[in-house]
């Protein structure tokens, strides 16, 4: 009987210990007080004390203050998040928007709002004038080429030189970049490439987006696209 009693309580310390190592999953909301800010060009990160112990987040540019108690909604975790403006890796962060009492986030853009990769958080610049001359090398491709050849590229890599025309960051963990170089048209959207990427730029920057075609994807919530260049690196 003491064996059975002995062993019962191991298998109960165990199942605690394992569930103390899991990772909480993704919420719709995470609450805590704001221990520390790093605003970078349209990010706000955030170092938060929530119940559940200290965690970073990172929200649409906002202004917060330490000693804040903020909610952020739409939460996504994402694990091992590179910034490359903060020169920091977080083995786990927190994407989503910011609802602060008194304070003005309009800017940030909802973790799970996909319609904002179309409506965007920041305008369109004039792009009538856009000439962005080609990249170089094998995988290199101008906008109208990778529109034009998606079936001949899809799942293979590129390299694309264009003007950043909109930046939505913080959506579903990436930010949504449309690139444009002159090249294309208008008429059959062969001028304009979608890109996701973990790194940061801002509207009117010339890029080097080095990633890989995808063809139809869907990402729930109506919202599919036929063509995009996923996790690319961005050079200036």
């Amino acid at each position: 009987m003491k064996r059975v009693l002995l062993s019962i309580v191991f298998m109960l310390c165990s199942g605690i210990a394992f569930a103390a190592d899991k990772a909480p999953p993704p919420t719709a909301t995470l609450s805590g007080k704001v221990l520390e800010v790093k605003d970078v060009e349209t990010y706000t990160y955030l170092r938060l004390k929530t119940k559940d112990g200290e965690t970073w987040a990172a929200v649409g540019k906002a202004p917060v203050k330490v000693g804040a108690e903020v909610t952020i909604e739409n939460a996504m975790v994402m694990s091992n998040f590179e910034s490359r403006t903060l020169k920091k890796t977080f083995d786990k962060i927190v994407f989503g928007s910011l609802a602060v009492p008194g304070a003005t986030a309009a800017a940030a853009p909802k973790g799970g709002d996909m319609a904002a990769i179309h409506a965007g958080v920041s305008k369109p610049v004039e792009v009538a004038d856009v000439k962005v001359a080609k990249a170089t090398g094998p995988d290199a491709r101008t906008v109208a080429e990778v529109a034009t050849s998606k079936a001949a590229l899809k799942d293979k890599p590129v390299v694309v030189r264009g003007k950043v025309v909109k930046f939505n960051p913080g959506i579903l963990g990436k930010n949504w970049v449309h690139l444009r170089d002159g090249t294309g048209s208008a008429a059959d959207g062969s001028n304009d490439i979608l890109v996701t990427t973990k790194d940061e730029t801002k509207v009117g920057d010339v890029v080097l987006a080095k990633g890989t075609v995808r063809t139809d994807r869907d990402f729930g919530s109506g919202y599919s696209y036929k063509l995009l260049v996923e996790d690319a690196t961005l050079q200036k």
